[in-house]
């Protein structure tokens, strides 16, 4: 597909188009640089929804829909997966000001051509750790073939750590995982049976929890169905659920979707569609990491960065981890930021030579200050004050560097104050002028004169 230029801003980002966050080629996962850098210009919190299911179910239709278009995200008519990685598409929230929505297409699952079918799972994790709203789409109906084909939700325990140290048994709490999970939407495609239960209507979020109920029984085969619909319940507490018909029943129409006019596809599709856009667009929640950290465009860049490089350094995801090298990145740029601002702040402040000690060490105060409160505004979990101390040697180094120039400018104007004042006593000694009778006299008078104009001198500084 052909892409087009992509652009961001620091209010919020203007993409015209997707791009691929994670490349991936089979034999590991790459980020794409140009989508980091349009993260990294994204200082807006986002909502990040991610969509994950087989391949050719019609994922990237619906994301295109969330992104207001027909086109953007790659779709087929073929028998052939299209989307390959994680593809990114960022626009701003049409409900919520001054956030930024990340759509993310993933590549299908179950993939034939694909070499390596642990890529299917790694693409599955990546997403839920990315995403504040993770949509699951599947076709038909939800039974237990498309239970078992979720069955990547039963090994997120084994490719996700919360923590970088586990409990002396080795076992993760799985009550870590349910704090960061995101919320979990089962979407169902060309559904084409009635929503009843025992004769009586039911809804989609009611048909969702029937078909998550636990089988009775307790042989190996019951055990293994079960699975999945446990941890789904037990990793995805907020549930939701839609059912889409046929967008229509016209195959050529179907083949070429994206180019059809939203008036020729079926008006029961239509309207189940904007529900669905308008569900997420309300309810679909700002990415938070534990603790309540607001994900924001870059640090969402920096999530996926950590993630990737661990992936293909052959250990585990860890959100700890993650955090940590969120914190040391944007509490390094914190520090230099707040740096810059003292240096800044001294240069345009200090006029140099100060007329004394005090003055220079009462602006460096107050700059220091100012500085700390810019650092204290762009950094997070600063453990143990690590950075802010760092800061604090930094403008200590600066003042002793300011303090040096200070007495290098006095010494300087003070000489040249000197020079300038005497220049008419050297001129007459040349001359002669005082190898006369009474010119000693006359020479100590001029002398004093000088010297007395030189203590009326203001600001010359401490080497006066």
């Amino acid at each position: 597909m052909p892409l087009r230029l992509a652009v961001a801003m620091e209010s919020g980002p203007k993409m015209l188009a997707p791009i691929c966050l994670v490349e991936n080629n089979n034999d590991k996962l790459l980020v794409n640089q140009q989508a980091i850098q349009i993260l990294d210009k994204i200082s807006q919190p986002v909502v990040v929804v991610a969509i994950v299911g087989l391949y050719r179910t019609g994922k990237s239709y619906l994301m295109n829909r969330l992104a207001g278009e027909n086109h953007g995200f790659p779709l087929g008519s073929t028998v052939q997966s299209e989307t390959k990685g994680i593809w990114m598409w960022c626009v701003p929230h049409p409900s919520k000001p001054n956030h930024t929505l990340v759509l993310l297409d993933t590549e299908g699952l179950g993939d034939v051509e694909k070499g390596d079918p642990k890529n299917d799972s790694w693409i599955f994790a990546l997403a839920v750790l990315l995403c504040s709203t993770f949509v699951y789409n599947s076709m038909s109906t939800i039974n237990h073939q498309a239970l078992e084909q979720l069955h990547y939700v039963t090994e997120l325990t084994e490719l996700i750590k919360a923590k970088s140290n586990p409990r002396p048994d080795g076992v993760e709490d799985s009550t870590e995982f349910v704090s960061f999970f995101p919320d979990f939407i089962w979407t169902v495609r060309d559904f084409t049976l009635e929503l009843k239960l025992n004769g009586d209507p039911i809804t989609e979020d009611e048909y969702l929890e029937n078909a998550l109920k636990l089988i009775q029984g307790k042989n190996p085969k019951v055990q293994a169905s079960n699975l999945p619909r446990e941890c789904i319940r037990h990793f995805f507490p907020k549930r939701k659920c839609f059912v889409f018909d046929r967008p229509t029943h016209d195959k050529d129409l179907l083949a070429n979707i994206e180019k059809v006019a939203e008036k020729q596809l079926d008006p029961t599709f239509q309207e189940q569609t904007n529900i669905f856009r308008s569900y997420i667009f309300t309810h679909a929640r700002t990415k938070t990491l534990r603790e309540g950290i607001t994900v924001t465009g870059n640090r969402l860049g920096t999530l996926a960065v950590t993630y990737v490089d661990a992936i293909n350094s052959g250990a585990v995801p860890c959100l700890e981890n993650a955090v940590i090298t969120l914190a040391q990145r944007e509490n390094s740029a914190a520090m230099q930021r707040a740096a810059n601002h003292y240096s800044q702040q001294m240069a345009q402040r200090v006029k140099l030579p100060t007329d004394t000690l005090q003055e220079l060490l009462d602006v460096h105060a107050a700059c220091e200050r100012e500085a700390i409160a810019v650092f204290m505004e762009h950094s997070f979990k600063d453990e143990n004050q690590e950075f802010q101390k760092k800061l604090v040697e930094i403008t200590m180094n600066k003042k002793g560097e300011f303090l040096l120039q200070n007495e290098e400018s006095s010494v300087q104007c003070c000489q040249a104050k000197l020079n300038e004042l005497s220049k008419g006593l050297m001129e007459s000694i040349s001359a002669g002028s005082f190898s006369v009778p009474g010119g000693h006299k006359l020479y100590m008078e001029t002398k004093k004169k000088i010297e007395q104009d030189y203590w009326q001198v203001p600001r010359k500084g401490v080497k006066i």
